[in-house]
């Protein structure tokens, strides 16, 4: 019994599926914090859909896939708020607009370019059959966007929390705008090859969005993100090698019942709260 238990931790692809989804996890769930802060989840979504163009075009010129990914999902960032800047379209409408666009030019192009490469994988990743180039890729990227993170901690949080407030203070709040925007792109080509392009958008989402249920300190709500992701990457990992599932699936599919679990939590101890009274 002890020895199927601990199967999945004798083979190395597991144990470095494990790693690689615990670095994931943190750098979604500390972004996560902040998006949900700001209210910028769908610009997750955005930029996690309009980066496919750039892999494809970056295979087209025989550059780093990562190179092309950062560079469309910078532009899709920059676009959208170019566009609710110089109109009156509001902004959630603007990202749809220029996310599904640049999503489906993604997909006209990679369906007249031959390659190698597979769109499943793109879409949904493969954290099971990362090379150890891609592995240091994703370290590399996920260090310099935590320590991005760490260094303006103080600045991003105040012009999450409150813009107006912070440009009053004398605050960079466009440059920290963009700095967030590209922290953000950094954070989804590191996670493109673990997680893919469409399950990342709910480990951006999700483990900030539980936080929030559950603490009111921002501290404790990185804190609490990170644990919630960190644990549901490991679970979802674990439970995908005895089904036979999607690994990336099952760690998106764990944190969603945590989400729920979590609410239903909150509601109950509401409820309780109130009766008390």
């Amino acid at each position: 019994m002890i020895d199927t238990l601990l199967e999945p931790f004798q083979f190395d692809f597991m144990r470095q599926a494990f790693a690689v989804g615990a670095l994931v996890a943190t750098v979604a769930a500390v972004l996560s914090c902040f998006l949900v802060l700001r209210g910028w989840s769908l610009m997750g979504d955005a930029i996690s859909h309009a980066v496919l163009p750039g892999i494809v075009l970056a295979y087209i010129a025989g550059i780093p896939l990562s190179i092309g990914a950062f560079g469309s999902g910078l532009f899709c960032a920059v676009a959208t708020g170019w566009i609710k800047t110089n109109s009156r379209i509001k902004e959630d409408t603007v990202m749809g607009v220029v996310f599904t666009g640049m999503f489906a030019i993604g997909l006209v192009l990679f369906s007249k370019t031959p390659s190698d490469l597979h769109l499943d994988h793109i879409l949904f990743g493969n954290i099971l059959g990362i090379e150890p180039g891609q592995l240091w890729e994703t370290g590399i990227l996920s260090a310099l966007v935590l320590g991005s993170i760490l260094v303006l901690r103080r600045d991003l949080l105040l012009v999450c929390f409150d813009p107006t407030h912070a440009h009053v203070l004398g605050r960079p709040v466009r440059v920290l705008t963009y700095v967030l925007l590209i922290l953000l792109s950094l954070a989804i080509v590191a996670s493109m090859k673990a997680v893919g392009l469409i399950l990342v958008i709910a480990m951006l989402i999700t483990p900030g969005a539980t936080a929030l249920l559950l603490v009111k300190r921002f501290d404790r709500m990185l804190l609490t993100a990170v644990t919630i992701a960190v644990g549901s990457s490991a679970t979802g990992i674990y439970i995908s090698f005895f089904r036979g599932a999607s690994p990336a699936a099952c760690v998106v599919l764990v944190q969603a019942l945590v989400f729920v679990a979590t609410l239903c939590f909150r509601g109950l101890r509401q409820t309780g709260l109130s009766l008390n009274k």
